[in-house]
């Protein structure tokens, strides 16, 4: 247990040390200014981390030994995540509330967790596309790549105008659904669908062509 803990701090300590910081961050805000109003965002990083969790526990495991049916699985829980990670960009709209007094450092306190989380969610993007690559020709893969960045932006939408997390999707499937359809009708959200989509898809392309 110890050398895996071992080995899991050095093989990931970049990343271990980028969320160290922004945990850090809000603690010392908290210290100064006496309010904890932005530790949620610790629980958001948390939820953004999942993905790329995920993803890196099937990328250790022997992936050709997997089941089918295994796999799918696995790719639904995963596509239900993966809004949760650059939905922490949303939480830019806090720096208007009244608890946000500290402007300057609040917003760089939310751009280090948004970074965070973006980053998360297309380290995780990146894994999927390996995955699919082992499945399909590349240009098939990155279509899918491209689609599952779509479903994200709008499930972007669905967390911060709708107010549903994903685990909805088990504990209330039939509100969920409900208010995805009359959703469809309004404008704001396949702008808000289409920007964060192509935005996590350009991200996802830079990041791509670098690792390579």
């Amino acid at each position: 247990m110890n050398r895996f803990i071992l080995f899991t701090i050095v093989h990931y300590r970049t990343l271990l040390l980028s969320l160290l910081f922004a945990t850090i961050l809000v603690l010392i805000r908290a210290l100064v200014t006496g309010s904890s109003f932005y530790g949620f965002l610790i629980w958001n990083l948390f939820l953004a981390a999942l993905p790329y969790l995920l993803t890196q526990t099937v990328y250790w495991y022997p992936y050709e030994r997997m089941k089918n049916r295994t796999r799918l699985v696995l790719f639904l829980v995963w596509l239900a995540l993966i809004p949760n990670a650059p939905y922490i960009i949303t939480d830019l709209i806090h720096l208007h509330n009244e608890y946000s007094f500290w402007k300057w450092f609040d917003l760089f306190i939310v751009f280090v967790f948004a970074y965070n989380g973006l980053i998360s969610g297309i380290l995780s993007l990146i894994d999927v596309f390996k995955f699919l690559c082992f499945h399909l020709k590349e240009s098939w893969a990155l279509l899918i790549v491209f689609g599952i960045c779509i479903v994200s932006g709008y499930g972007i939408y669905v967390g911060r105008f709708l107010r549903f997390n994903s685990w909805d999707i088990i504990l209330q499937p039939g509100l969920l659904t409900n208010e995805i359809i009359l959703s469809f009708g309004q404008s704001k959200v396949w702008l808000m669908t289409f920007a964060f989509g192509i935005f996590l898809w350009m991200v996802f392309s830079v990041l791509r062509w670098v690792k390579e």
